[in-house]
């Protein structure tokens, strides 16, 4: 009888393959053979579940979202029931900066994409899309705080978001060590803290 091959977990391989050549050698060395050798395969097994270099590449920024979804989600529950409101947004915001391992393959790999997004419109309209639902998710937050009285009625939701999504640009001053990351955390409470002043 054929072994059964597990397709999905491959591909999953491939992108932490992906992950770690972007995270320790740069972008520069993301090449398929880089990717297969590093994942201990060869080229042509490799291009059995990737065509391209931005197949592979749309792939593992994909699995790289679902696994930022999975730790926000995972720590959502460990906050309970009825979570407040600034706690849901800390700790996205949080999962968004490369404050432990796993933040900050994904990270990198946010940077190597958006370079890619910058001279590919197929990977640019996919990388629009993935920031522009990232976006009405926090908006979707910060206008149901407002609704519920958590945030000044006065604030304009919008603006508020982009405030919010701002905060993320601490991600390149953490990974060259220009601020710690306890200095961006300071940072982010200190926003929040204005931000739900009134309650």
């Amino acid at each position: 009888m054929p072994k059964e091959v597990d397709h999905r977990g491959r591909r999953e391989a491939i992108a932490r393959a992906l992950w770690r050549v972007v995270e320790q050698r740069g972008v520069t060395q993301l090449t398929m053979r880089v990717v297969a050798r590093e994942a201990g395969m060869s080229l042509g097994q490799l291009q059995h579940y990737f065509a391209s270099r931005t197949a592979m590449l749309s792939f593992a920024m994909d699995f790289a979202a679902e696994q930022t979804s999975a730790r926000v989600q995972q720590g959502l529950d460990e906050l309970g029931d009825r979570p407040h409101p600034r706690d849901v947004l800390r700790l996205t915001l949080a999962e968004m900066l490369p404050l432990h391992a796993d933040a900050r393959a994904t990270s990198r790999m946010s940077a190597a994409y958006v370079l890619e997004a910058l001279h590919d419109e197929a990977v640019h309209e996919r990388a629009r899309r993935g920031l522009a639902r990232g976006l009405a998710l926090v908006e979707q937050v910060v206008r149901q705080a407002i609704a519920d009285g958590h945030i000044d009625s006065g604030r304009d939701p919008a603006t508020e978001t982009h405030l919010l999504l701002a905060l993320t640009g601490f991600a390149p001053l953490i990974e060259l060590d220009v601020i710690g990351p306890r200095d961006a955390l300071a940072a982010i409470d200190a926003h929040l803290d204005r931000l739900f002043r009134s309650t």
